[in-house]
């Protein structure tokens, strides 16, 4: 009898193992994209100033961290392929209070990592954008130079939308929906936040010392029939509508990732 329930309990906890790792084969076909600017240069003043840009590194890093521990596996893509700059600017330690663990490991992963420095390119992303359950495009101005001009991003942001696909936006990447036309862009009517008009300012005047060319993200949404919802300067503040999620600024990656891990739970149970 004894004999009978010690084989009982093996195989229990055989299957249990099984159950488990079974798990995290699931987990990890859960493919999320992760879109990069590869731009390394922002003109200013009407091309009078040239400045360092890129990708800011805690809007890309804490994203990333977030989704990789809840399970997600993770491509990266940039325009051409090319390595995706980081903006030197949000090395600054002023942006990673709290985070300052992950700022080491963010500085080290992306000289290290083998997926992040070979980038698909756009167009293969779209190739395979059927096996992706959802997006992400972190801030930065280099996007502001590359993304926005890039004629993919509007076929993968409408892609997603229709799919219902959760799609994050981070700080100055819902000025990307502005790629869509008016007509037919299934984000109008979308509650959404980005840089604020104030935190604008302060970049332009205080950081950069100077103004590029696309600008006023916030009247830009407006203007094309989005709901603009901002929060106080430097506020932990996202928004989500349906499947889309927008944050405001560096400071809003831990509003950001609760709603999109929460958004993407959403899409899985449904």
């Amino acid at each position: 009898m004894e004999k009978h329930k010690m084989n009982r309990r093996k195989i229990i906890s055989i299957l249990t193992i099984i159950l488990l790792l079974g798990a995290n084969v699931v987990a990890q076909d859960k493919t999320i994209l992760f879109v990069l600017s590869a731009a390394d240069t922002l003109a200013l003043n009407d091309g009078n100033k040239l400045r360092q840009t890129g990708v800011f590194l805690n809007e890309f890093y804490l994203a990333y961290e977030a989704v990789s521990k809840a399970g997600y596996a993770v491509d990266f893509a940039t325009p051409n392929g090319i390595v995706a700059t980081i903006d030197n600017e949000s090395v600054d330690e002023k942006y990673w209070k709290g985070f300052l663990t992950a700022k080491t490991e963010a500085v080290s992963f992306v000289k290290t990592d083998s997926a992040f420095n070979n980038p698909r390119t756009l167009e293969q992303a779209l190739e395979n954008k059927s096996k992706y359950v959802g997006m992400v495009i972190p801030g930065g101005q280099g996007l502001m130079v590359d993304l926005m001009n890039d004629k993919n991003i509007r076929v993968l942001l409408k892609y997603f939308a229709e799919a219902k696909k959760p799609t994050g936006l981070i700080c100055h990447a819902p000025s990307l929906i502005l790629t869509i036309p008016k007509e037919g862009n299934p984000y109008i009517g979308f509650k959404v936040t980005s840089v604020s008009p104030s935190e604008e300012i302060v970049i332009e005047k205080f950081i950069m010392k100077g103004r590029p060319q696309n600008r006023k993200i916030a009247r830009q949404l407006r203007k094309s029939g989005l709901n603009y919802k901002q929060g106080l300067p430097k506020a932990n503040h996202a928004v989500r509508d349906r499947n889309l999620v927008t944050s405001q600024n560096p400071f809003s990656s831990s509003a950001f990732n609760k709603l999109y891990l929460k958004a993407l739970a959403d899409y899985l149970t449904h």
